[in-house]
């Protein structure tokens, strides 16, 4: 068995329980996990960005969401490269590397208006450095805690992404008034910084022989099992399971970020200045949506969590094709339907690290939910690019967006069906640095 320590890369299991003396600091290295993402969240508040970029710097047409694509691209694909880092080298430092390349990439694009220098800064490191915080806040936490829990802790470490355009929107707000974009963004930068780098020091490993949710050496009664199958990168890739996830996660996620990208614009026609509520509101319903997932399917499974969550993104899809074209709407009804759509948006990124674990373990989480993740890049890409492309062709409406991100999400929903259905609690206690054999039809379609 592989020697460990706090700050190690994955957790030793014994079958003899926790050694004595160990303090769960589980809670601790979770809402450190939470801070982290709810700084890490400012992907989400580009489309407060986009005003002030098309009036200070005169920017038009794709230039105004290409750095937010790439952006959304980079953070994606470096997931794989960052999980890699956090499964060898330990939270701490991944997450302080991705905070140093936020602030980075920050301060770069506070100096200029070039257009090149903004996919540079924002684009590449900022995309870059989310992926790393990203990838450090999740793991740790989940292996202070039993597989009954992990929806629920994988929700709220990956709430604070969704909740932080709640703080964002009208900080932004301010900071664009009194310091114009490049004098937000530099602000931003530094605080970023601050804000990782120092939260990073918090997110810790549990130390060798540590099984979550187990009795202390010498207690009365079993250890209690944990959910311990790993699989390697190259092994998951084998799986008819990956492929049909990471279509569903494309599905979900891009559908979902069609809308977000762009509900600022889509809620001036009724709000006016006021837009911003609509993305604060819509943010908390990101936020809320993935603890209520994840705890959700912790009761009654992930893959009819995950079909309920599609079926009604769906439902909400048609339904927001009157309420965004009237101009007469009722702000309420429209904040409504943003929140339900942020909540239903915010439940994958939830759903897919709780399969990941369950399917296929802990100890190369990292880089396996990296590559996972890489569906929520392609669809950020190419889903928000050609709600673009629909709503300039049909001379500003969304209508027709809206309704290819419907039929979708039925289509990723309909999929779900075919996903086998596993639970937590029959997962397999296998010491740390093991790789039970596995048939791949067994953890694959049904």
């Amino acid at each position: 068995m592989g020697r460990g320590n706090v700050n190690g890369t994955g957790t030793s299991v014994r079958e003899s329980g926790n050694p004595s003396g160990i303090a769960n600091r589980g809670w601790t290295v979770a809402l450190a996990g939470t801070g982290i993402n709810l700084a890490l969240g400012v992907l989400y508040t580009w489309s407060l960005f986009k005003g002030a970029i098309e009036k200070e710097f005169g920017w038009q047409g794709s230039q105004l969401n290409d750095p937010y694509a790439l952006c959304c691209l980079v953070f994606a694909f470096v997931m794989i490269l960052a999980g890699r880092c956090q499964d060898r080298f330990g939270p701490r430092l991944t997450a302080s590397i991705g905070g140093l390349l936020v602030g980075a990439g920050m301060v770069i694009i506070s100096t200029t208006s070039n257009y090149v220098l903004w996919l540079l800064g924002f684009g590449v490191l900022v995309g870059a450095g989310i992926g790393f915080g990203y990838s450090s806040a999740t793991p740790p936490a989940l292996k202070w805690f039993p597989p009954a829990k992990t929806g629920l802790i994988a929700g709220l470490v990956v709430a604070g992404f969704g909740l932080a355009p709640v703080y964002l929107a009208p900080l932004s707000q301010y900071l664009l008034a009194h310091y114009q974009l490049r004098g937000s963004m530099l602000i931003f930068g530094i605080a970023f910084v601050v804000i990782v780098c120092g939260l990073a020091q918090l997110l810790i490993n549990p130390p060798s022989g540590y099984v979550a949710g187990a009795k202390p050496a010498g207690a009365a009664g079993p250890a209690k099992p944990v959910a311990a199958m790993h699989f390697t990168p190259r092994e998951i890739l084998r799986q008819p399971t990956f492929w049909l996830l990471w279509v569903i996660y494309f599905i979900g996620a891009g559908a979902g970020l069609m809308v977000i990208g762009s509900i600022s614009g889509m809620a001036k026609t009724s709000m006016g200045e006021l837009a911003f509520v609509a993305v604060a509101v819509m943010a908390i319903g990101n936020a809320g949506g993935r603890v209520l997932a994840g705890t959700l399917s912790d009761r009654i499974g992930r893959r009819w969590t995950l079909c309920l969550v599609l079926a009604l993104q769906a439902l909400l899809m048609f339904v927001a094709i009157p309420v965004t074209a009237s101009k007469d709407m009722a702000a309420v009804v429209i904040v409504l339907v943003a929140a339900l759509i942020g909540a239903n948006y915010g439940a994958n990124l939830a759903l897919f690290p709780s399969y990941t674990k369950d399917l296929w373990g802990l100890k190369s989480f990292g880089v396996n939910y990296g590559i996972l993740f890489t569906a929520w890049g392609m669809g950020g890409l190419v889903l928000p690019r050609l709600q673009q492309t629909l709503t300039a062709q049909s001379g500003g409406s969304y209508q027709s967006s809206f309704i290819t991100a419907g039929v979708l999400l039925l289509l990723g929903a309909a999929l779900t069906l075919l996903l086998k259905s596993r639970s937590a609690s029959t997962a397999v206690t296998v010491p740390a640095g093991e790789t039970k054999p596995t048939s791949p039809a067994k953890s694959g379609v049904a």
